[in-house]
């Protein structure tokens, strides 16, 4: 652990309260099918500042979902092609390898659980 000048803890890191899953173009479409529950996608890239704020907050967040699965844009094109991703950090609905849709929402967990309860009672699709 480090201290700054005025002995605080500078290092200390809330906590995950979720599963979190790293997915890529090779694995994402068979592991969001065979998984149950429910999975928020989260499209991100490195050199995005709302992107990084989404990765520390989001786990610590007592979010209604079972995981959160990460997708690195710059590296998953092809995924990213698929979902139609546009702007990051993007974040999509999966429940039990159904499809419902793009969130959108400020990164707030009463915002997110909102937005999550309504995308769910949309009608569910196949993935992308």
């Amino acid at each position: 652990m480090n201290t700054d000048s005025m002995c605080r803890s500078s290092d200390s890191v809330s906590p995950s309260i979720v599963v979190e899953l790293e997915l890529t173009d090779f694995d994402a479409d068979q592991r969001l099918l065979a998984l149950s529950g429910v999975s928020l996608v989260i499209f991100t890239s490195v050199g995005c500042a709302s992107c990084r704020y989404a990765r520390a907050r989001l786990p610590g967040q007592a979010l209604e979902v079972d995981r959160l699965c990460w997708i690195d844009a710059g590296s998953n094109g092809g995924v990213v092609e698929r979902y139609q991703v546009f702007h990051l950090p993007a974040l999509f609905v999966v429940r039990d390898g159904e499809f419902f849709g793009a969130l959108n929402s400020r990164l707030e967990t009463t915002e997110l659980n909102e937005a999550l309860t309504k995308a769910l009672t949309r009608t569910a699709e196949e993935l992308p």
